[in-house]
């Protein structure tokens, strides 16, 4: 394993190093890395509903997407960030368990007696401390390649992470809890943590703990690669904000895989346009599902025969989300 103590705290380069690295890794990586203030997002979250736009904007914090699902997580030096990538065949579907294992067993010699909970969170003395997300790809030479990346709150300004997100009141409602900050703790405030008090240091245990095998930095060729990817793609409206086109309708619904919103146009009885969002998982882009969609006539028969036809691919979109449970939101 190739171990990658990431320096930068630009949250452009960083996610950009990300994609870099996963389509151009020959062998497995583990990262650490930190970011500046900054909103992350799932690659299939609208934007301007998860963020509390004014707010980044007044106090200069900027807003990256991600290449997976999952929801939103602000950042700061006092978030400690984890990437694996790692090669993967074709049977290979989202594993939290095993990437989320390492970082527990390290945890624990900290004192810190962390499980994972729900489908991706780390909690520890009854709060959340860690927030997982994976993503499968091919890469250019046609090998699966899986992603898994965390976060683990160390000493994060949780006030900023409260002003900055617009939390789903039925995300909060279905965890039995009234606030983000009464939900997130960070690790260096557990009552039972041991370790040391400084981020950087947590972060050198952290690395000795987890990773194994040479240990470097990013290499010239791989800085250059990426300074690249991060001026043509991720420091971009276009990828991180994105067209807001005109939908004429607008369904949601929240199910334990998720949060899911169908945003549609219909014409001449049929669908136009489909935009899919949310905070679920999946390893195949939500575009395959809303082109399959566009120009199924617009009743739900229809749709959820063309949704029953192609199950695989809709598991495949949105892990574990069932026909029955999308077409309503599609055609009600």
């Amino acid at each position: 394993m190739r171990a990658i103590f990431n320096g930068s705290t630009d949250p452009y380069f960083n996610l950009a190093a990300e994609e870099y690295l996963l389509y151009a890794a020959c062998d497995d990586i583990f990262m650490l890395w930190r970011n500046a203030p900054s909103v992350i997002i799932g690659k299939n979250q609208n934007a301007w509903a998860e963020v509390d736009v004014e707010y980044v904007k007044e106090h200069g914090i900027p807003v990256v997407r991600r290449l997976t699902g999952g929801g939103a997580v602000f950042h700061d030096p006092g978030n400690v960030n984890f990437t694996f990538i790692t090669k993967a065949d074709d049977s290979s579907k989202l594993n939290f368990e095993k990437f989320t294992r390492p970082i527990i067993d390290a945890l624990s010699s900290f004192g810190v007696a962390a499980t994972l909970d729900g489908r991706n969170d780390l909690v520890a003395e009854g709060a959340k401390i860690s927030g997982n997300a994976e993503c499968v790809i091919t890469n250019n030479r046609g090998e699966k390649m899986m992603l898994h990346h965390g976060t683990l709150l160390f000493n994060a300004d949780i006030s900023k992470l409260t002003a900055a997100l617009k939390v789903d009141p039925e995300k909060m409602k279905s965890k039995g809890i009234k606030s983000v900050s009464s939900r997130v703790k960070n690790i260096r405030a557990m009552a039972s943590y041991n370790g040391p008090s400084g981020v950087e240091e947590f972060m050198k245990k952290l690395f000795s703990a987890v990773s194994f095998g040479d240990v470097g930095a990013l290499s010239d060729e791989e800085t250059k690669g990426i300074e690249e990817l991060r001026r043509t793609k991720y420091s971009l409206w276009e990828w991180n904000f994105g067209e807001s086109p005109g939908f004429e309708r607008s369904r949601s619904a929240r199910f334990p895989f998720g949060t899911v919103n169908v945003m549609t146009v219909c014409r001449r009885g049929a669908l136009e346009k489909v935009k899919i969002y949310g905070d679920f998982f999946g390893t195949e882009d939500i575009e395959a599902l809303e082109k399959l969609l566009c120009g199924v006539k617009y009743d739900l028969p229809s749709v959820l025969e063309v949704l029953t036809e192609n199950k695989e691919l809709l598991s495949r979109c949105i892990a574990g989300a069932e026909p029955g449970q999308i077409a309503p939101l599609v055609c009600g």
